[in-house]
């Protein structure tokens, strides 16, 4: 009998990936060269249907070097340094900034502007698009830390400000809190400021219940997610039957051998039709 296949309600892009794929598609249905800074969504097969539409992923590198185009940025945000090339290259942005990570960037630099000594930390993972963005608040001197570990860059005698990735879990920020509290001289100022967008921290206790009501996962993310990572590792620990695949050519028909019941979920930046085409995967290997 074959098993009986649904594909999570709640799974699939956030509203601010939504926008700015929006936007893209709006912007090239008006004909012409639309340029992206960087994948608009780390989903590979995602950037590629819409590279067939006429989307042109950049770097920043390109940036510097194009003039008097129109350049998107995606949901993540971009450091100051980005608009100001912009201006001086003679670009037409159009912004896709996620108001979450806007207002995020908005506090950052109010708090690092304020100046004093205060340390600016943030919960992210280095490197990532949006932590780039939130760093550049700052020009460069924020300090971002991945994990626990990541906290012996920090001056426990001088006053830190908390802020967070907006796609980091509660979970691990409340432990950072913890630790830094504990490590803080006494007498010193330490505030924290919850910046986790809820649409997403939200996700989390659903999708585990979706693993646990499953006999198999199938959980749908691009190589490049970092939320996919988190949010497939969370169904893999209440259901060992969760496999990670980015697409439906990815499929293993023994993974389905025996399950009454399959389960199909994906990242913030899964879009719909590509867990729609790995049902359809399920159906003919099953």
């Amino acid at each position: 009998m074959k098993p009986s296949i649904e594909i999570d309600s709640q799974s699939g892009f956030c509203f601010g990936v939504v926008t700015a794929i929006h936007k893209a598609e709006e912007e090239l249905g008006r004909g012409g060269t639309l340029y992206c800074l960087g994948d608009i969504v780390h989903n590979s097969d995602e950037v590629e249907r819409l590279r067939r539409k006429g989307l042109e992923t950049i770097t920043h590198t390109d940036l510097d070097s194009l003039r008097h185009v129109k350049v998107l940025l995606r949901a993540h945000g971009e450091p100051p340094s980005t608009y100001e090339t912009a201006r001086r290259n003679g670009i037409d942005i159009i912004d896709a900034t996620c108001p979450v990570v806007l207002r995020l960037q908005q506090r950052i630099k109010a708090a690092y502007d304020a100046g004093g000594d205060t340390q600016i930390v943030i919960y992210g993972k280095l490197g990532h698009a949006e932590v780039n963005g939130l760093v550049g608040q700052t020009e460069g001197t924020a300090i971002v830390v991945e994990d626990i570990d990541g906290l012996d860059k920090v001056d426990f005698s001088r006053p830190v400000a908390l802020y967070s990735q907006t796609t980091k879990s509660l979970e691990g920020f409340n432990a950072m809190i913890g630790e830094i509290r504990r490590r803080m001289a006494p007498g010193v100022a330490f505030s924290f400021h919850d910046t986790i967008c809820r649409q997403v921290a939200n996700r989390v206790e659903h999708l585990r219940q979706f693993a646990r009501s499953k006999d198999v996962v199938l959980f749908v993310a691009g190589s490049k997610s970092s939320n996919g990572r988190v949010l497939f590792n969370q169904c893999l620990d209440v259901n060992p039957r969760t496999y990670l695949i980015s697409n439906g050519a990815q499929l293993r028909a023994e993974w389905l051998a025996d399950a009454a019941t399959v389960g199909i979920c994906g990242a913030t930046s899964t879009p719909r039709w590509l867990m729609e085409e790995v049902l359809v995967s399920a159906r003919e290997k099953s």
